[in-house]
């Protein structure tokens, strides 16, 4: 069994309980506007350009004489440097990535065995082991590989070592299903309680999202809730409040921990690697004053005895 996967962090401390080795799936059904992982939209490997590295197509040329395309109608160069792949044309040979002496070309996303994945996990073992540590999958939307997931957790298990899944949720309930019995935690976000600005924002409406949160909240496993606070879509105080009626009336005393956390810019250079338009330039909220308005809406949902905290540094009740 094979799974393709973008990035596997090592020595990470934010997506669950300890030091942890965090696995990156690839294949996401949602399109959030401040995604910063636009590489993990796509579930097969795909190729990220770089002209800055480029060295030049007249000094080197490697791949376009590697490319099948002999029209030479899969890369587009301007002034002399590689800037794009036709993706229409291009059908992911590789070949050029092979061939880049420059590291111009990477690749996003590689097709790795069970066992693979296990020789990197199992090498830090003992920080797990010291720091409450373990594995977290995450993406992209890990329950979209759910087989292989559940491959993976399930050797974690006979390792001893503590599981957690971080998804959107927006899956068919069976993909849960499939790797409940193996995971330790899950993580998921709210990120709007309205479904039509919801689909406006991601894609999707949040109905089956909402509907899996209160399913996996029942299943007696801990349950972190995320709410991402975007400025002018979901950080008003009425919109926090909707959320905190949800989690009183579905999962009250279900939830370990609710964790807001602040908007960042990133990954506008993976975005123009991939061809694709980041569409939160505009947002750039003034650090000091963004920051103590979340503080606010913490405080606000707080008040209402639910465990809700600015970022992920705050420890878990519970957890060393």
């Amino acid at each position: 069994m094979k799974g393709n996967i973008f990035n596997i962090q090592r020595f990470t401390v934010h997506d669950g309980p300890g030091i942890r080795t965090e696995i990156f799936m690839k294949g996401c059904v949602l399109r959030c506007k401040w995604c910063s992982n636009p590489e993990s939209f796509a579930v097969h490997s795909e190729l990220g350009v770089y002209p800055s590295k480029c060295v030049g197509e007249k000094v080197c040329g490697a791949c376009v004489k590697a490319c099948p395309q002999s029209d030479r109608s899969a890369l587009n160069f301007s002034e002399d440097k590689i800037v794009s792949i036709n993706r229409a044309v291009c059908d992911n040979c590789m070949l050029c990535y092979d061939a880049c002496p420059s590291d111009a070309l990477k690749i996003w996303g590689v097709e790795m065995e069970v066992e693979e994945v296990m020789r990197v996990v199992l090498a830090d073992r003992n920080f797990y082991t010291r720091s409450g540590g373990g594995v977290t999958l995450s993406g992209g939307e890990s329950m979209l590989q759910a087989e292989f997931a559940a491959a993976i957790l399930k050797r974690c298990v006979e390792e001893g070592i503590h599981t957690c899944v971080e998804s959107a949720f927006h899956v068919p309930p069976k993909n849960l299903d499939l790797v409940q019995p193996y995971t330790d935690m899950f993580i998921t976000d709210i990120k709007h309680m309205d479904s039509k600005v919801h689909e406006e924002f991601t894609g999707v409406g949040n109905e089956l999202i909402h509907k899996n949160i209160i399913r996996m909240a029942a299943s007696g496993k801990p349950l972190l809730l995320r709410l991402p606070i975007i400025p002018d879509v979901n950080d008003q105080e009425e919109h926090i409040d909707k959320v905190s009626d949800f989690i009183m009336d579905n999962v009250k005393g279900l939830v370990a921990q609710v964790q807001f956390l602040r908007f960042r810019r990133l990954g506008e250079e993976k975005y123009k690697s991939l061809g694709l338009k980041y569409r939160m330039e505009e947002i750039n909220p003034e650090r000091e004053n963004y920051e103590a308005h979340i503080r606010g809406l913490v405080a606000r949902m707080a008040a209402r005895g639910i465990p809700a905290v600015a970022g992920t540094h705050t420890k878990i009740r519970g957890w060393q």
